[in-house]
């Protein structure tokens, strides 16, 4: 693994250990809670059909606005919306060049030009989104941790206890 591999590991890892993650996971909740914690809200906002991008997360003066493909499964709308939030917490912006017509039918409570504007300011490269990737599967893994976590040590041993203490009982 390089160096730079590694330092944007360590920078996604801390990214996720402060998030307020829940059991059991869900990519919607999560959401609410970082919107919650930063005093911004974040709308989650459906969208089916679109061509290339399965989300797009854009940044207004007053909320987030996450769009994520409708039309898939619900792990892969999870995904998307991870992917998506990781672009808000990484601070990366957002840049396409998306007709008129079709910001009205994605968002239709945001004047157009508003969007192109924000749309605009710049691009992702390659390593935005290998961030918000990573970061994204990061989440999900520490998300997914949290649940084999909460069985305490002791626990799981009066578990196999019990286990081998009711063989012994049927082979005696």
């Amino acid at each position: 693994m390089s160096a730079q591999l590694r330092r944007l590991r360590r920078r996604c890892e801390a990214i996720a250990r402060r998030l307020p993650l829940r059991t059991p996971f869900d990519a919607r909740d999560l959401c609410r809670r970082v919107a919650e914690q930063r005093g911004r809200p974040i709308h989650l906002v459906p969208i089916t059909g679109t061509s290339e991008a399965h989300g797009l997360w854009l940044g207004t003066d007053t909320a987030d606005v996450i769009l994520y493909e409708d039309a898939t499964a619900l792990p892969h709308q999870e995904h998307i919306i991870l992917h998506e939030l990781s672009h808000l917490l990484c601070g990366h912006y957002r840049g396409a060049d998306l007709p008129a017509g079709d910001l009205r039918v994605l968002v239709p409570t945001l004047d157009p030009k508003t969007i192109r504007r924000m749309l605009g300011r710049t691009t992702y490269v390659a390593a935005e989104e290998q961030e918000a990737e990573l970061l994204a599967s990061i989440i999900r893994q520490h998300a997914e941790g949290t649940r084999t976590r909460h069985p305490e040590p002791h626990a799981i041993n009066d578990r196999l206890r019990a286990v081998f203490a009711w063989e012994q009982a049927a082979d005696g």
